[in-house]
């Protein structure tokens, strides 16, 4: 028990202090609640949010999901840290009332047994933690590229000191304790005559270090250890809520409030038509106090461990977005807002009474190249042991981005145009959407109105060559099974996936609307998908707009036919690696039923280092297949590929005993086909081949009957070999800036991204290696097909691309591009053109590398479009009346009084079956115009059959066609075009590998 006087001093000082800590406290929630409301219900089901809470919180399942040995140090601090409220209670009431525990019963020598075990390991933890950060190789865990945007506290070392200074605390604290007990166990041992055996570690330390001490310094060193075990504890609290320990608190409060949904659904915005119309709307986030409070929540419950940045696709090629430093940015701006200059200043600060931040987050948070850089592959959030929601942030700046600011890539303006006029990003005819099934009896919804399954195609197995193939394979595996199904054909929208995390949010609540209406019409039983991005849209995200159907990706459904016995499989002799794509894994927890198919395929899949829930997104994720990437070390693709190949590789080097025929990467995703097989790295290989699992199964179910035609000469790489310019690395300067935001800076460095991530070839693992070109972008016509090129990084604000980064101490070139306007549907007044050139990779025309930035043209800006015909000189911007008096018009609509004659023929059950596909014929290549939809021929006398091996041959254009950037509406029909005037055969797709 403490002297009198000292239990007066003690509760003076618990009370002073504890009322700076509950004032700290207090004020932290006032800044928390200065963040928007929440989206989504966040306090519903308490008792089950309770218990989630505690068991993760308890089991630290989320921690030990990366770094095992870390993750050790860490719980041995966090187990001892809960049983130490135990233990300071204990301590606190023995200083003020005569009883002790003492271990001569089970209990006591329990009590006794853990906490003497537990402030030891809590000493090695954190011991062990201050020389792994300080010392070992793993400081690189703390460390950001040096063009990731980071705080000026940051930048000043403020979380190496805040660590620190916890780290003192925490060592301060229960050394105290350790040695107060040291000196209690000497008493004890002189009163009982032995050392307790429940206590080893305090007994081994009073024997060493008090043993010989009198009893007068013995109770010396007991009131030293109460004063320092708890009074560091109340001292500490003053500062508690501005230090990184304070997740001990906000971990298991994001817990318990953690989003009902997963990953994959973006939270709701309501309202948007309202706040659209107003004179200055409020849509997404801007500033810090836009963001939900939740976000800022996260800000506090941040550990700033950095293990979002190590499984950052973004980050780990070398561009600037770290995740990581979103959280810790805000972090420190919150501190920094809510400081006073003296510390017992007993007032809110003006941002908690409702005051506006000064700055925007793009000034000190996250630069604009790092929120167009995410992939929204949720790889973040996944790993976050505090369940942190960064990928929302981002997504809530891009809203902001797109609809007030009107700041965004160029190529993504083509992309939302196409899906505004053509419902499709690709910009093609609606007409077209049912092409993809020429010479196959595929019903539609008009045709066979009771199915058992819809299959939604989506846009890119409408248009896309290569997701075609998988399309056809899946409907004749359909058919196989003598599934009753149906698909939607010209019924059918884009779900607006690639607008929603875009930013567009306005762009998808229109397709989605649509589509909701056209499903709930039809009332669908079962909806199947091949693209896992509609089928989580469908399924996950139309909930927030009233559609709620049952909706499984195509591997699952095909693994219950397979189960039922309705599709005989064989063997193949291929070694078969298989990629997880982010919005079928982890984003929807779909792992096992393409691996199950692959193996009764292949006889087992080659599992990939990054796999399952740990997988490496391809780099088409959050509208990224529709805009340039980013400037970094290497691409995404590359990097993923990288590992493939090395998989394969190592596979036929162990096979000794029978031969492979043939090296496979297996996906379940069109978009995952289309980036990995356009990859650079892929054209090296022309030994892999990219199929989709329904492709493999379609040659296993033919092999097994039969029916199977082997190729008569191997697959013909198509992709050519791209340009050669020097690209800048991670440590250059960014385009738009010309200096890099945290270069010198002594927390930047090499990175365990950079090493976690590396990849045989690649730029970190080989430091000789050259970078990755960035070369020209492809046509619209193959730019997602397999000769699909290199792309280039993207400038924001239209700056022009150079091939050679710029030196240090250039001043960088003025912008040449006016600032783009919010984006606006609807042919809006103020609706710009893209820079020239400066199209989307995947679906745009391609940009001139070699031009030197100089000569580049600025951006025309575009007139308002107009869905009835228009002069030409309105557009072709710059053009003169005399031009344009050469430029065929658009004629008004005419009625039809019948069907074209290239018309599918209705699907009948019983009628004959469908003649097999010709064999690949030569066409005429189509002009790329002729995929915008910018000139469409009439139909030919007779439609072709789909021809998958069809080679394109290029057809002139004519000098005085119209734009090539603005695809026609559905409902305008084009003018024929006189003879040698430009006239185009009709489109079929390319041949795909």
């Amino acid at each position: 028990m403490l002297p009198l006087t000292h239990k007066i001093l003690f509760f003076l000082f618990a009370l002073i202090a504890g009322g700076f800590g509950l004032w700290g406290f207090y004020r932290l929630f006032l800044r928390l609640r200065r963040g928007a409301p929440a989206s989504e219900v966040r306090w519903n089901e308490l008792g089950s949010r309770l218990w989630y809470a505690v068991k993760t919180s308890l089991t630290q399942e989320r921690t030990f999901r990366r770094r095992p040995v870390v993750s050790v140090l860490h719980a041995f601090i966090f187990y001892g840290f809960v049983y130490y409220i135990a233990v300071n209670l204990v301590d606190g009431l023995e200083g003020y009332f005569p009883f002790r525990i003492l271990s001569t019963n089970p209990l006591g020598a329990a009590y006794n047994l853990l906490a003497d075990l537990l402030s030891f390991l809590v000493l090695v933890g954190v011991i062990g933690l201050v020389i792994r950060r300080l010392f070992t190789p793993s400081k690189r865990d703390f460390r950001f590229t040096e063009k990731t945007l980071l705080h000026p506290l940051v930048k000043d070392r403020y979380i190496l000191r805040d660590s620190l200074i916890v780290s003192a605390f925490i060592t301060f604290h229960v050394g105290s304790r350790v040695l107060g007990q040291g000196a209690k166990m000497v008493q004890e041992a002189r009163e009982f005559g032995h050392y307790d055996a429940f206590q080893p570690v305090s007994s081994a330390i009073g024997a060493a270090l008090f043993g010989g001490l009198s009893d007068q310094a013995l109770e010396g060193w007991r009131i030293f250890g109460y004063w320092g075990a708890l009074g560091s504890v109340l001292a500490f609290l003053a500062y508690f809520p501005y230090t990184k320990h304070i997740h001990i608190f906000m971990a298991p409060l994001n817990y318990a409030l953690k989003r009902p949904v997963g990953t994959g659904v973006l939270p709701p915005m309501k309202g948007l038509e309202e706040a659209m119309e107003a004179e200055e709307p409020k849509l997404g986030v801007e500033r810090l106090e836009d963001l939900e409070w939740p976000r800022l929540l996260d800000a506090y419950a941040c550990i700033q461990c950095n293990r979002c940045q190590d499984v950052c696709p973004a980050n780990a090629t070398g561009k600037a977005l770290s995740p990581a430093a979103l959280e810790i940015n805000k972090r420190m701006e919150l501190n920094v807002i809510g400081a006073h200059p003296s510390p017992f200043t007993l007032r809110p600060a003006p941002f908690e009474t409702g005051a506006s931040t000064a700055q925007p987050l793009l000034e000190y948070a996250i630069n604009e190249e790092s929120v167009w850089a995410c992939t929204t592959c949720g790889a973040c959030m996944h790993v976050c042991p505090v369940q942190d929601e960064q990928m929302l942030d981002i997504i809530d700046i891009r809203r902001h981005q797109v609809m007030v600011a009107g700041e965004f890539p160029a190529q993504l303006q083509t992309a939302f145009r196409g899906m505004e006029r053509a419902s499709n990003p690709w910009g093609i005819s609606r007409d077209k959407r049912m092409e993809w099934a020429e010479g196959l009896k595929v019903p539609t919804i008009d045709e066979n109105p009771e199915p058992d399954v819809i299959y939604w195609v989506g846009c890119a197995a409408s248009y896309d060559p290569g997701a075609q193939k998988v399309a056809r394979a899946f409907v004749q595996l359909l058919d196989r099974a003598g599934v009753n199904y149906a698909v939607l054909g010209k019924k059918e929208a884009c779900t607006g996936d690639s607008a929603r995390r875009a930013g567009n949010e306005f762009l998808y609540q229109q397709l989605a609307a649509e589509n909701v209406e056209t499903l709930n019409s039809v009332r669908p039983k079962l909806i199947v998908a091949t693209c896992p991005h509609c089928m989580n849209m469908i399924g996950n995200e139309y909930r927030q707009l009233g559609g709620h159907y049952r909706t499984i990706h195509h591997t699952e459904y095909l693994e219950t036919l397979v189960a039922a016995g309705k599709l005989p499989l064989t063997q193949l002799q291929d070694d078969v690696t298989y990629h997880d794509p982010c919005y079928l894994g982890r984003h929807n927890g779909v792992y096992d039923a393409p691996r199950q198919l692959i193996t009764q395929m292949a006889g087992e899949v080659l599992e990939l280092e990054r796999s399952r829930d740990n997988s490496f997104c391809c780099g088409a994720g959050g509208a990224q297949f529709w805009k340039e990437e980013e400037e970094g070390r290497e691409r995404v693709s590359d990097n993923r590929f990288r590992e493939i190949q090395a998989r394969l590789d190592a596979a036929a080097r162990n096979v000794a005993e029978y031969e492979r025929s043939g090296k496979v990467l297996a996906v379940g995703c069109p978009f995952c086909k289309s980036m990995l097989n356009s990859t650079p790295e892929k054209a090296k290989r022309d030994d892999i081949v990219v199929k989709d699992v329904a492709e493999l199964m379609l040659e296993s179910v033919q092999r097994a009957t039969g029916e199977w035609v082997a190729p008569t000469t191997a697959p013909e790489n198509t992709l050519e070999e791209a340009p050669q310019p020097v690209v800048p690395n991670a440590a250059a300067p960014m385009e738009r800036t010309g200096a890099a935001p945290s270069a010198g800076s002594p927390v930047t460095g090499v990175t365990s991204a950079d090493v976690l991530n590396a990849q045989p070839g690649s730029p970190v693992k080989n430091p000789d290696t050259q970078p990755e070109p960035q070369a020209a972008a492809p046509s619209p016509v193959t730019s997602s097909s397999a000769d699909a090129a290199p792309r280039k990084a993207w400038k924001p604000k239209g700056e022009t691309a150079s091939t050679q980064p710029p030196a240090a101490s250039e001043t960088p070139p003025a912008e040449t591009v006016p600032t783009r306007k919010a984006w606006k549907p609807k042919a809006a007044a103020d609706d710009v053109n893209p820079a020239p050139g400066a199209e989307a990779t995947s679906g745009q025309a391609p940009v001139d590398s070699s031009r030197p930035a100089a000569e580049a043209e600025p951006a025309p800006t575009r007139k308002a479009w107009k869905p009835k015909a228009r002069a030409a000189a309105d557009e072709l911007p710059g053009t003169t009346q005399e031009q344009a008096a050469q430029i065929p018009q658009t004629p008004q609509p005419q009625p039809q009084p019948a069907a074209p004659t290239g018309e599918r023929k209705k699907w009948a059950p019983k009628g004959t079956s469908t003649p097999a596909e010709t064999a690949p014929t030569s066409t005429a290549e189509p002009a790329p115009a002729e995929v915008s939809g910018a000139a469409v021929p009439p139909p030919p006398a007779e439609r072709p059959k789909w021809q998958p091996k069809a080679k394109a041959e290029a057809a002139s254009p004519s000098p005085a066609e119209p734009a090539k950037d603005a695809p026609l509406p559905e409902e305008v029909q084009p003018a024929t075009p006189e003879p040698g005037e430009g006239s185009r055969k009709k489109w079929n797709p390319r041949k795909k590998d």
